[in-house]
């Protein structure tokens, strides 16, 4: 086997691996090889730290791996083939040609796909306390829908009246239990005080 066979061989390799895994990533396939750990900060859980550095993910994964092979199998091959360039000058080339391309990939993963720039906290997602508007009234007994803003989405879901009687629409209501899917409902006027009877 010579040198250009080698090359080859580690770029189609890598290609191959690389688009399997793409392709994987969408059909929710799960390749793992074992890694290790570039950074070791840990918040404990129901701390309330954030990282806020960069993900704490190996550099050495699947998906860097299959990127440098194809890097480096492609630089190795086109400088062997198609240059006079001496075996170790052009094998040098190709391990920072595959560096390059694996450093590429493991920033873009980690700066734009994983990013922990916004944290999910599953108390932004609480609906006990969410203020909103009927938007299809409430019938005794019966249900309706509230429209109502939350982690700076608008949003909509079933509601019934926590005290079973009937909500006009646009009556301003807040949420005071949520359960199978509807949230139960009474008046912002009656919780605040506002209301004059």
């Amino acid at each position: 086997m010579n040198w250009a066979t080698f090359y080859l061989i580690c770029f189609v390799v890598g290609f191959a691996f690389s688009f399997l895994s793409f392709v994987g990533g969408g059909l929710r396939w799960h390749l793992h090889l074992p890694h290790i750990h570039a950074h070791a900060s840990h918040a404990p859980i129901g701390s309330s730290a954030h990282h806020h550095g960069p993900v704490d993910m190996s550099p050495f994964n699947f998906v860097t791996v299959t990127a440098f092979l194809a890097w480096f199998g492609g630089a190795g091959y086109l400088l062997t083939r198609y240059s006079s360039v001496v075996v170790a000058l052009g094998l040098g080339l190709a391990t920072v040609s595959g560096l390059l391309g694996a450093t590429i990939v493991f920033l873009f993963l980690t700066r734009v796909l994983m990013s922990h720039d916004e944290v999910l906290d599953p108390a932004d997602y609480d609906m006990v306390g969410v203020l909103g508007r009927v938007s299809v009234p409430i019938r005794e007994g019966g249900t309706g829908e509230v429209i109502y803003s939350q982690a700076g989405t608008r949003r909509a879901c079933g509601a019934r009246s926590e005290s079973g009687l009937a909500i006009s629409k646009d009556m301003e209501v807040v949420v005071t239990r949520y359960e199978k899917g509807l949230a139960y409902v009474r008046l912002w006027s009656e919780i605040s005080g506002e209301s004059h009877e």
